[in-house]
């Protein structure tokens, strides 16, 4: 394949990204590094990590408002879908890179580049992401994965990129690793690699503690129209304006912390803590009004395909042919599910109050109710049940001793 002379890489600031540009250079022999930073609501201040790049050794640092099509075309998606791995963990993270995988690609187009990189470990998930996903949308171009080949140790990386005036990004006061985006927080290692260990209030941000959110509730009504949500409290809302309301409300409210030892896609358990109020509150209330919208036999099969869609997003398949068929199933389904749902916001805790669909609601009181309004035909209950139970009487008759 030959060695690569221009490289887009995806640059976060951290220590792995930033020793990746003199690695690739002096290491590698790469002629060009060029940088880019996905702005995903993540509130950073990404002018100090464009010009971090280019200290580091990169001949551009570009930065992208990636916000936008984060929320419509990978968050409210997943809303949809009632997107649990494992069925907890909303994919705040994983959800991202797809859509910074087919960024890298378009500014390798741009600038005219033959490889693209990204500064993933062997051990984690996102190195299969970016891989596969890059693959898919331009297999021509090669996937250059210095981290995850220079076989340094923590330490001798930081060691590498001080050498080449790369500042040591983590101290011995914050051992984390923290990935963020308007979706989420998630946070790992230190500390909390042992399982045992409760986590310290010092790794959240995106929400209060039981003992200082409020002592008393708030109930929030959430109106969806065609699955998505539009409007918070009456009030519509645009998609990215949607997710900030509903982080702020439920993380006041204590709402959206999950500590989950999670299956990674390598192969290994990891502990995991996740921040996730405003996307875990939306999904909660999405499935809830999907009850009073979807046929029986159509939430059932849903509720199964809606975990093979979350497998595959975390496992880095979004842009395969079975998560587009999914999505062709699930965004057919949304028609229908339309409607408010009611939910209280207290300690930590969203509870379902109510829901209501005036326009494709399938509950109907007159066939509900047990009152004088009835119209349930009872009597035709006893032709339905001695034909539902034939084939057990036939059964049990040739069976039963």
């Amino acid at each position: 394949m030959g060695r690569a002379k221009k490289v887009v890489l995806a640059y976060s600031g951290g220590v792995d990204t930033s020793v990746c540009i003199p690695f690739l250079k002096k290491e590698w022999g790469v002629d060009e590094v060029i940088t880019f930073a996905a702005d995903l609501g993540q509130g950073d201040e990404l002018e100090s990590v464009r010009v971090k790049a280019l200290l580091a050794g990169a001949s551009q640092s570009l930065v992208g408002d990636l916000i936008k099509p984060f929320v419509e075309e990978f968050a409210f998606p997943a809303i949809r879908s009632n997107a649990l791995y494992e069925g907890r963990y909303p994919l705040s993270t994983a959800l991202a890179r797809p859509l910074i995988a087919r960024q890298l690609v378009e500014v390798a187009r741009e600038v005219d580049a033959d490889a693209v990189a990204h500064g993933c470990t062997g051990k984690g998930n996102d190195q299969v992401r970016f891989d596969v996903a890059i693959a898919s949308l331009a297999p021509d171009l090669k996937v250059l994965t210095p981290a995850r080949e220079w076989g340094m140790s923590r330490e001798e990386t930081i060691a590498y990129g001080e050498r080449y005036g790369i500042p040591a990004p983590v101290s011995k006061q914050s051992p984390y690793s923290i990935d963020l985006n308007l979706l989420g927080r998630s946070v790992e290692a230190g500390p909390l690699e042992d399982p045992m260990s409760p986590p310290p209030e010092e790794v959240f941000a995106f929400t209060s503690s039981i003992d200082s959110a409020p002592e008393h509730g708030e109930n929030i009504e959430i109106t969806f129209e065609c699955g998505n949500p539009v409007a918070i409290q009456g009030v519509r809302l645009d998609p990215v304006s949607i997710i900030r309301e509903a982080n702020r409300l439920a993380g006041l409210h204590g709402f959206g912390r999950l500590d989950i030892i999670e299956n990674r896609l390598v192969g290994i358990k990891s502990r995991e803590i996740y921040e996730t109020p405003g996307l875990l509150l939306l999904i909660r209330a999405h499935q809830d009004l999907e009850s009073i919208t979807l046929a029986a036999d159509v939430l059932r099969v849903k509720r199964e395909l809606e975990m093979k869609w979350a497998d595959l997003v975390y496992e880095g398949l979004w842009y395969g042919a079975l998560k587009e068929a999914l999505d062709g199933f699930i965004d057919r389904t949304q028609k229908h599910v339309n409607g408010v749902v009611k939910m209280h916001l207290k300690k930590g805790n969203a509870i379902v109050m109510g829901r209501n669909s005036s326009t494709n609601s399938l509950y109907l009181p007159e066939m509900a109710t047990y009152g004088k309004e009835d119209v349930f035909d009872h009597q035709a209950a006893k032709g339905f049940i001695y034909v539902w139970g034939l084939p057990t009487r036939i059964w049990a008759l040739l069976n039963r001793n």
